[in-house]
Order: structure tokens, then C-alpha cells, then sequence
């Protein structure tokens, strides 16, 4: 689950970083209200979850609440990448001598999170790490030691940090832990880290994701979730308690077990195919998650060509089998469908299967080619 900046910088206040002062409006007038009571220049952002908001025209700095007022309108009437914007942040203007990227992710090769430093702030970190790598300080967090004091030193001295910031930075980056550990983040992240005209740190900006997996203990977070950025499917996909991943391909895909959705996804590619779709129905799938998962593969419009591969274990190849027939009588189309089913109760969901039109295969190999070439129009 992502947050939008203001969710993000005010839980890493909690904490004890320094943020600007700031409120949210959602119409023009509240802008210019809030640019009032902070006396000065504001920055209006706009607060929508994708990147490139700048490039985009929804970041503005407004000299006066006037300004704040007529910038606020122009991006609330914005969409940036396809979402609009609803909500406008109107933070306290900051002089900057220079900008810091601070983040902490999981690192799943090391197994324990990883914390990230740069001087080389205000940019994405990954044209940093692609460019120039040597830039970005590394530092893994065992989670059970947590972030030690040295580590924070390592960081200081490893962007250059001058000495008389190290203490502000020590409570920044602590902090920045305590967020990420206490919030089941996945990525807590300051881009820009300002230093600022009278030489102290502040955290401009702000991201975090959160574990879904975590969010019945995240029961706050949860509530302020934004639905408006995340994909329609997806959220579909996760009330039927399906592993659903949209993809830019042409071929819908249901697999049983994410180890044989990725090696379906790679065969596919192999024989020159494009999957839509990551779905994994699960070990023990019943009927309506199968036709659920059906439904929501071919509301896909790119889908051309549909690809089961059940290996039944746990998961019957009869309900299986039923899941499909039952969602193909209430969505009619026309288009063609390949399955491969072995396993468990897999003669009787063949047998099922006999009276609608699938093409059938018996090893994977077979169905990925048969799935290429039906979206091809071949068969």
C-alpha cells in the first residue's frame, strides 16, 4: 500500500524528523487559506501516488497566498499519468544549500533491511544507482540489532556530511528506522534530505510503502488507504484472496502456485508470447475463485488468448474445471482458451471441460505454443 507524501512525513514526525509546516486542501480557497497562516512562500504538490509530479506541472512555488490559490487550481484540475488530483499539499518554502537521499528498503538477497544514503538528492535513486553507483552508501540492518550507531556514522561520512549536522542526521535516520520498523514498510524513503540556508536538516519530501500482508496490524493506515492510484483488477484480484499482477501482454494466464506462474510467464516469452497477466489461484482455490479470477482476466481488453496451467495438489482439477464453465456462462466471448490439467480429479475436469470449445494440451511446452499461436490468430 503506498502513501501520499503528507501521510508519509507526518508519521516520520512521529518520529522525530524535522518536516516543513504543511496542511492539505482539496479546493483552491483552503490553499490560500493555508498559505496565509504560514506567512510566506509555499510549495503547492500536488498528491497523487506515481512519480514525475514535477515534471508533470503538479509541484509550484507560490510567493504569495494569491499565487498559492491560482496554482492550487491549476493542478487540482491536473491528471498526472493518468490520475487526478484531489488533494494539494501546501508546505512552508525552504532555501536549500543542498539535497540528500535517505532510504530504507528490503534487501532480499541479504535477507535484513537495507539502509541508502547519497549526496546525490533530488533525483530517482535509480538513475543514481545506474549512473553512478559508487554514490549511494549501503548499509544492512539485522533485524533483531536494529540500526546501531555506527552504522549512522557510516552513513554521515559516507556522503561527506559536514560534522556539525552529524547529531541532526543521527535523529533522522533513527528516526527513519523507527518509521519503517514500527509501520511494516516495505520503503521509507526522504528525497530530498534538504540542508537549508541556516545549516539544519529537513525532510522535504517523503515516501513509504507498507506491507499488505501487515495491514491487519495496520488498522489506521489501512483506513486512510487511496484506492484512486491502484490498479481496478488488482484490487478485485485481492477481495477473492487471488495473487493478481497486471502485466502489458497479450495472453491471460491462471496458474496454480506462483513457482509455476513465473515458469508459465517465462515458456510463454521462450516461444515468443507476452503473458497479461500474473495470477496465481492458490493451493486450495474453489469454484468462485476460479471464476473470479477468470472474470477478471477477461476484462483485460489487451487479452487475446487465455492460458490455464493447474497442476492439481491441493487444488482439485474438477473445481477446477467448474470454476471455468460457471464464468464462461456468464461472460460470453470469443476468446480462445488453452489448458493443460494434470493432478488431482484432472480426467474428471477434463471430462467437465469437454463441452465448451478449449483447446487442450498436455504439457506445458504444448499449451504455451497452442496459447502463443491462438493469440496470434493461428488456430
Amino acid at each position: 500500500m503506498k502513501l501520499h507524501e503528507y501521510q508519509s512525513k507526518r508519521i516520520f514526525a512521529k518520529f522525530g524528523v524535522p518536516i516543513p509546516k504543511g496542511e492539505v486542501a482539496t479546493t483552491p480557497e483552503e490553499a490560500k487559506k493555508i498559505a496565509q497562516d504560514l506567512g510566506g512562500s509555499v510549495v503547492v504538490k500536488s498528491q497523487v501516488l506515481v512519480g514525475g509530479r514535477g515534471k508533470a506541472g503538479g509541484i509550484k512555488l507560490a510567493k504569495s497566498p494569491d499565487e498559492a490559490e491560482k496554482y492550487a487550481k491549476e493542478i487540482l484540475d491536473l491528471e498526472i499519468k493518468g490520475l487526478p488530483v484531489n488533494l494539494v499539499l501546501i508546505d512552508e518554502a525552504a532555501e536549500i544549500n543542498n539535497e540528500i537521499y535517505l532510504g530504507i528498503t528490503n534487501d532480499r538477497g541479504a535477507r535484513m533491511p537495507v539502509f541508502m544514503a547519497s549526496a546525490a538528492g533530488g533525483v530517482d535513486i535509480e538513475e543514481v544507482a545506474a549512473t553512478t553507483p559508487e554514490k549511494i552508501i549501503k548499509v544492512h540492518i539485522h533485524p533483531l540489532m536494529g540500526l546501531q550507531n555506527y552504522q549512522v556514522l557510516d552513513l554521515a561520512a559516507g556522503i561527506s556530511l559536514p560534522r556539525a549536522l552529524w547529531k541532526e542526521f543521527d535523529v533522522i535516520a533513527k528516526g527513519l528506522w523507527e518509521a519503517y520498523k514500527n509501520n511494516d514498510a516495505t520503503l521509507a524513503e526522504i528525497n530530498p534530505l534538504i540542508i537549508t540556508a541556516d545549516n539544519h536538516l529537513k525532510a522535504v519530501d517523503g515516501k513509504m510503502v507498507i506491507d499488505d500482508n501487515a495491514l491487519f496490524r495496520q488498522k489506521e493506515l489501512n483506513e486512510q488507504r487511496d484506492l484512486t492510484g491502484e490498479n481496478e483488477a488488482e484490487l478485485k484480484a485481492k477481495e477473492s484472496d487471488l495473487t493478481f499482477i497486471k502485466l502489458d501482454g497479450d495472453i491471460g494466464c491462471m496458474v496454480n502456485g506462483a513457482g509455476l506462474a513465473m515458469a508459465t510467464m517465462d515458456i510463454l516469452d521462450q516461444y515468443g508470447g507476452s503473458p497479461a497477466n500474473f495470477l496465481d489461484i492458490g493451493g486450495g482455490a474453489d469454484e468462485e475463485q476460479v471464476a473470479a479470477a477468470l472474470r477478471i482476466i477477461l476484462e483485460d481488453e489487451n487479452v487475446k488468448a487465455v492460458l490455464f496451467n493447474i497442476f492439481g495438489g491441493i487444488t482439485r482439477g474438477d473445481q477446477v474445471a467448474k470454476g471455468i464453465v460457471a464464468a464462461l456462462k456468464e461472460i460470453k466471448t470469443d476468446i480462445p482458451m488453452v489448458v493443460r490439467l494434470v493432478g488431482t480429479n484432472s480426467e474428471e475436469g477434463r471430462e467437465i471441460l469437454a463441452e465448451t470449445k478449449m483447446i487442450t494440451a498436455k504439457t506445458l511446452s504444448e499449451a504455451a505454443k497452442k496459447s502463443v499461436a491462438a493469440a496470434k490468430g493461428e488456430l
